[in-house]
């Protein structure tokens, strides 16, 4: 049997570049919400698989978050509007930071 010596974890944080540049409305817009949409599929996969363990689970923290969620793409979605009704681009940075739990 062969033993392997655990490597020490050098970095405990990432960051990711995950969106920057100037956007049209309409590319803002799909961006956000794209990303949006993507993190209220993760919750409801989420969800139905507690659901499908026990039909009696409360899932009351996950329907929170994807209101949450619902809202805040509503208010994306307003605020890209009235910019393009100025005929203006949008500025995006989105980085996504990663850090190991504790």
């Amino acid at each position: 049997m062969e033993t392997k010596e655990l490597k020490q974890i050098e970095k405990v944080a990432q960051k990711i570049q995950l969106v920057k540049g100037e956007f049209t409305p309409s590319e803002a817009s799909h961006i956000v919400v794209n990303l949006i949409d993507e993190k209220i599929n993760f919750h409801k996969i989420q969800r139905l698989q507690m659901w499908e363990g026990n039909h009696k689970c409360k899932t009351d923290l996950l329907d929170g978050r994807i209101k949450e969620l619902e809202k805040e793409k509503v208010i994306a979605k307003e605020f890209i509007n009235n910019i393009r009704s100025l005929g203006q681009n949008l500025k995006i940075n989105g980085i996504l930071e990663i850090s190991v739990a504790q």
